[in-house]
């Protein structure tokens, strides 16, 4: 599996940004896709995620009401759009994905167990 992320950059707080990860490889239609992100000094955390055809969804606390994930299932990509955007959303954002019929579970659980990475993109927010 191959994930392929864009679409980071620098905004200003209060501003919009949308990522898009766009993956290759699975080889059903059973997975999922999400995203984590690793701030300077801090532990990667896991801020959204969405089973293949969007049917489950996750997402941190620090961004509910704030990004939304969606899926185009025939393009197999992911999109994250990012609003109210604020310095504390700054880091390399990671995109990452979880194949197999369980794979909502993995999403309800938190984006855990997911274990296909891709290059990371990095989001600024200027206060």
């Amino acid at each position: 599996v191959q994930l392929q992320a864009s679409g980071g950059g620098l905004v200003q707080a209060e501003g919009s940004l949308r990522l898009s990860c766009a993956a290759s490889g699975f080889t059903s239609d059973y997975y999922a896709i999400g995203w984590f992100r690793q701030a300077p000094g801090k532990e990667r955390e896991g801020v959204s995620c969405i089973t293949s055809r969007g049917g489950s969804t996750y997402y941190t606390d620090s961004v509910k009401g704030r990004f939304t994930i969606s899926t185009d299932f025939a393009k197999r990509t992911v999109y994250l759009q990012m609003n109210s955007l604020e310095p504390e959303d700054t880091a390399v954002y990671y995109c990452t994905a979880v194949a197999g019929r369980f794979s909502k579970i993995y999403v309800l659980g938190g984006c855990n167990g997911f274990d296909y990475w891709g290059k990371g993109t990095q989001v600024t927010v200027s206060s």
